[in-house]
């Protein structure tokens, strides 16, 4: 029996964990055009300083830059333009409804092709983190590896 084809992961937003707390986590379609998609095979895409936005009951998606596709020619659209989120209405009408909360925003976790080789995106219900909190996710991060190395080193003997 063949196994399921997994998803291929064409860029992350690391940055995106690092400084908000992501509390909850969505999958969301994405219109793009043909040369887009294309230009998503061919090279990754830029998810870093990029959100989402509800407006007029849509969501939309700002920031993300897809490099063109190296043979679109004249039908090879602007890389940083805005691009519609599909997501259910239920859904939309959800995460308006948290968005107007202070301190919670809507930031791309990562886009990748799924099963089907749609261009999916993950999409994070986040609350900033200060610098303290920052702080102390890399004070606890650097102890955990120290304690690895310690681990491993003692395996050795």
């Amino acid at each position: 029996m063949r196994d399921k084809p997994q998803k291929k992961t064409i860029a992350r937003n690391r940055s995106a964990r690092h400084a908000y707390f992501i509390d909850e986590t969505l999958e969301a379609g994405i219109v793009l055009t043909g040369t887009e998609v294309r230009g998503l095979r061919e090279r990754s895409c830029n998810l870093s300083d990029s959100f989402c936005l509800i407006r007029g009951g849509e969501a939309w998606l700002n920031g993300v830059h897809i490099h063109p596709y190296s043979h679109g020619g004249v039908w090879n659209v602007d890389p940083d333009r805005r691009r519609k989120l599909l997501l259910h209405r239920r859904q939309i009408d959800y995460l308006d409804g948290k968005l107007r909360t202070k301190g919670m925003a809507l930031v791309p976790l990562e886009m990748y092709f799924d099963e089907h080789n749609r261009v999916k995106v993950s999409i994070g219900l986040g609350r900033g983190k200060k610098l303290y909190d920052k702080r102390a996710d890399m004070a606890k991060r650097d102890s955990d590896r120290e304690i690895q190395r310690a681990l491993k080193e003692r395996s050795r003997y």
